[in-house]
């Protein structure tokens, strides 16, 4: 492993390398991801764009779900991974940061410039007239809609949906846009049947054609969303590092492949590149800046 994180460090140290982040990243912020080691399996299909604009039904229990686990995602904050990510770019070692995650941890430990494959859940929007306001306006509203609305919640999903019993969600009044009066709400984050619009897809690309490395952290890279970016590296020669608890399906194309706790292996790769975080001064002295700053999704 030491000659891995040997090979990683070469890497990165290097410069112009551009990180693709998948759900792994944020397990040690407590959002688990679908197929790592603190993966929770769903007990129900995942919400598709075509059942969501077309169920009532659908729509009713998903946004009671995920009006649940919108708090959960809300109290998140950046974890030592995140943390490393915008100490690595503050130290102008990275030409661009993807992620598939929709939680904004990765804006909230200081990196900037984040290209958020899949959306934000912090966002919602109005399919009728566009509209796009804060989740924490919409979670206002919906709590004077269902006054005394709560229910036990075992974990939430990377994509801000808990799984809930039918009988739980019975009654969950949703609500329209508060602009035009009658448009339906979405998640401004990209459903299962639902594709990433082009223009982000085009930049995601021309960023990796662009890179020297790319580094992918915390993704099995299970679905193609995300690994198209890593055959599009190999094929145009760019070198591939992954940092991943488990394989991946990028492992063949990858030249470093490190499988290890995300929080830690960053934290010792950002030392090693780009210096030693920060520690508090003396009494009086005041405080030495810090990465980022507490979660604000």
């Amino acid at each position: 492993m030491t000659e891995t994180f040997d090979a990683l460090t070469r890497l990165v140290a290097a410069g112009d390398v551009v990180v693709l982040s998948g759900a792994g990243l944020s397990t040690e912020s407590g959002i688990p991801d679908y197929r790592g080691p603190s993966g929770a399996a769903r007990r129900h299909t995942p919400m598709t764009y075509q059942a969501f604009t077309r169920d009532p039904q659908a729509r009713r229990r998903y946004w009671a779900r995920s009006h649940l686990g919108w708090r959960m995602i809300a109290r998140a904050a950046p974890n030592a991974g995140h943390h490393a990510v915008a100490r690595l770019q503050a130290a102008g070692l990275l030409a661009g940061v993807i992620t598939q995650n929709v939680d904004g941890l990765h804006t909230a430990a200081g990196a900037t410039g984040v290209v958020e494959l899949h959306g934000r859940l912090d966002e919602v929007t109005c399919l009728d007239c566009g509209n796009l306001t804060s989740r924490d306006e919409l979670d206002r509203r919906l709590r004077e809609a269902n006054p005394g609305f709560d229910a036990h919640v075992a974990h939430v999903n990377p994509d801000g949906d808990v799984d809930l019993p039918d009988e739980a969600v019975a009654g969950f009044r949703t609500v329209d846009c508060g602009i035009c009066g009658t448009g339906m709400l979405k998640p401004d984050v990209v459903f299962f049947g639902e594709t990433v619009p082009a223009p982000r897809v085009a930049e995601c690309f021309t960023r990796v054609e662009r890179a020297r490395a790319l580094l992918v952290l915390g993704s099995s890279l299970t679905v193609m969303s995300g690994r198209r970016f890593v055959i599009r590296a190999a094929k145009h020669g760019i070198p591939v590092a992954i940092v991943n608890q488990g394989p991946t399906r990028g492992d063949g194309y990858a030249a470093v492949a490190l499988d290890a706790p995300l929080g830690a292996t960053l934290t010792a790769l950002a030392d090693r590149v780009a210096g030693p975080t920060p520690r508090p001064g003396p009494a009086g002295a005041g405080l030495a800046p810090t990465a980022g700053q507490p979660a604000a999704v």
